[in-house]
Formats: structure tokens, sequence, C-alpha cells
């Protein structure tokens, strides 16, 4: 680390109701959008303590404030109920530490946000799936987050980032890079163009049942990747939900569609020997009965039934987005190699067709678990 950035880090964390004396910074983690650094004190006889500092991409959430509201929200809720079931609030969820001031977040003079949250103690995060038990976990987790946020009043959370599961909304700014043709692109991909366009009128599906009133909104995560659960080191179970900045109203569904398009998948999310991306329904089903169960009763029937939907839903979104972000020049997801969005959507497109494949093996997966969570 340089001398002026870890000079910088001291500045910030002076702000902070931070105790003892900072013996050590380095950067943390290997997310994509924040900056991340753990703090190391040395707080008397109590040894050396930790602390999470994080520095908000308002590139990406441009309303930093209105992020840092919802977080508070959630995680007060959160540490109350999970305080009153018995568990333990400093393991089960985020806790936030304040500033000087008082307040969530500081922001420093180069208008930069700041946010700082305690450490969370033996255990870890995993980028990838390696064992059909850690992803039964990631759902139990998930769905609890579900559960226990079930009576929490949606309605007064901030839309951090505006229609960003509006699949008819994603198509028609699909349609647009597509029709701009920014970087010359669209010729070569013109069996991933007409892919997503031959499913135009599945883009209403959700959008549609949320007009009617026919599915509750409710607290979601909207990034529901493997990588953003805390694992126990001791006991292997899925303990925390992380990375909240991107919880808002939305449906069940979408947090289930995305966990699946993630981890039920073969391959990786840029593969590019589509043969190796298949659905695994083995892992569909693991994933389906922790969800269902981590939810503990919260979802209606409708919105059980509604699950592979979310899956495939999420998954053609998602890839629709991956080739947009292609045409346009590769503005939005951050890549590493030539071609990277495009690989993306195939894998994603390819997905779809399994699940399309697979549609009564899916449902029938759902229909089995069901009885477990309906009200």
């Amino acid at each position: 680390m340089r001398n002026a950035e870890e000079a910088m880090i001291r500045e910030v964390a002076s702000h902070f109701q931070y105790e003892g004396i900072l013996q050590k910074i380095v950067p943390y983690g290997n997310g994509h959008i924040n900056d991340t650094y753990l703090l190391t004190y040395a707080v008397g006889c109590m040894g050396l303590i930790r602390v999470i500092l994080q520095r908000i991409n308002t590139h990406v959430f441009q309303k930093p404030v209105e992020v840092m509201e919802n977080i508070l929200h959630i995680t007060s809720y959160l540490h109350e109920k999970i305080k009153t079931a018995g568990g333990d609030p400093y393991r089960e969820t985020l806790n936030l530490i304040p500033t000087r001031e008082g307040k969530a977040y500081y922001q420093g003079a180069d208008e930069a946000y700041w946010r700082s949250f305690v450490f969370i103690t033996d255990a870890f995060c995993y980028d990838t799936v390696e064992r059909a038990e850690d992803f039964y976990q990631s759902a139990l987790a998930f769905g609890r987050f579900q559960g226990l946020l079930a009576d929490f009043p949606a309605e007064k959370l901030h839309e951090t980032i505006p229609g960003f599961h509006d699949t008819e909304k994603r198509f028609s700014d699909f349609q647009r890079a597509v029709s701009k043709d920014e970087k010359g692109r669209a010729k070569e991909v013109q069996t991933e163009i007409e892919f997503v366009r031959s499913r135009k009128e599945e883009t209403s599906f959700f959008t549609e049942r949320i007009r009617r009133k026919e599915l509750p909104l409710r607290v979601t995560h909207n990034d529901t990747k493997f990588n953003n659960i805390m694992i126990d080191s001791e006991t292997g179970k899925g303990i925390c939900v992380i990375d909240l900045d991107t919880t808002m109203p939305g449906l069940a569904v979408y947090d289930f569609g995305d966990s699946i398009r993630f981890g039920a998948s073969t391959g990786a999310e840029d593969e590019r020997d589509l043969s190796k991306v298949r659905l695994n329904l083995e892992l569909f089903q693991i994933y389906t009965k922790g969800f269902i169960q981590g939810c503990g009763g919260s979802l209606t029937k409708e919105e059980l039934k509604l699950l592979p939907m979310g899956a495939r839903m999420m998954t053609y979104e998602c890839g629709m987005r991956f080739l947009a972000d292609y045409l346009q020049g590769d503005v939005y997801f951050k890549t590493c190699r030539k071609g990277q969005n495009l690989d993306r959507a195939r894998t994603q497109f390819k997905l779809v067709r399994e699940m399309e494949e697979h549609w009564t093996e899916m449902n029938r997966i759902v229909e089995n678990e069901m009885t477990l969570c309906v009200r």
C-alpha cells in the first residue's frame, strides 16, 4: 500500500468511533464495486480487534445516502429480530460502526462516502461452490434473510437502482443498444440478438404481476451470489448475508433466481466452451430445499410456484444485460479480456435453453418442496 493511500485511510478512520491504536491496514476481499480495507486496532488488554472500512462506489451507487439509509434500517431491524430469537446479532447480520458524529457514513472532503462494519471473525466467503452442502447453506441463509424481513415494510426502502429487475425496461435498453451498435459488433452476434428478441413476450411476466398486485413486494437482496454469504469456519453453516447495497423492494423470486443462475451451472459464468455449461438439477433441488426451509413459511403459494420462472427470467435478463454491454463497448461490467461479456451472455443463454428443456423437472422439484413453506 502506498504511503499516500495509507495516510488517507488513517485520516478517514479518525472520523469513526474506533477504540485503540491503529496497527495495520490491508486491502480486503475481491469485490468489484467498492474499495474495502481491513483495519486492525490494539485495544489495551483486550488485544487486537479488526474492523471493515469501505469506500462506496458512487459511480454505481449514485445516491449513497439512500443506500446507507436502507442498510441502517435493515441491519437495525435484523439485529433486534435475531436477538429476540436468541441468536447472535453480531455474527448473524452486519453491524454498522457509526462516525464520531453518530452517522452511518462519513463523507470526506473529496466527496467520497465511507462506512464501517464490525468484522465477523472465524467466518469466510467462498467464490465458488465446491460442496453441495455449501450451496445448501447459502440457500438457508438467503431464505432466512427473506423470512426475517417478511414483516418489514419494503415500501419504506429506497429503490437504490431504479428498474433493476424491470425486464421490460432491460429489453428496451437492449433494443437501443442493438440499434446504436456503437462498436459495430451487432453483425457478429445476430444469433444471440435473435435469442433475446424471440423471448420478448416473457419480459412482462413479472412486471405484469407486480402491476396487478398478484405478488407481494418484499425486501430483496438482488445480488444473491454464493460469495455474499459468510460461512462459519468451524460449523460450516451459513451465518450472515453481506453486501446489502442493492437491497431494496422487489420479488422473492428474483433472489432465488439469481442464486440458481450463478450456483446451479456446471460452468463458469464466462466459460467459452458451452459444452461445459449445463443446469445441474441436483444443485437446483438442493438450493430449492434450503431456500424454502430458510424462508420458514413466509412465502405465499403463488411465490413458491413461480420459483422456476424466477430462475429462468433472471438468467435471461442477466444474459441480455451482458450482451447489451458488449454491444456498447463493455462500459458497465468489468472485463479482463476481449469478448468476456459476450462469453458471459452466451453462458446465460445456454442455461436458459437448459431450463426450458428441463422445465417439467424444475417445476416438479419445487412442487415436492412446497409443502414445507406454504402460508
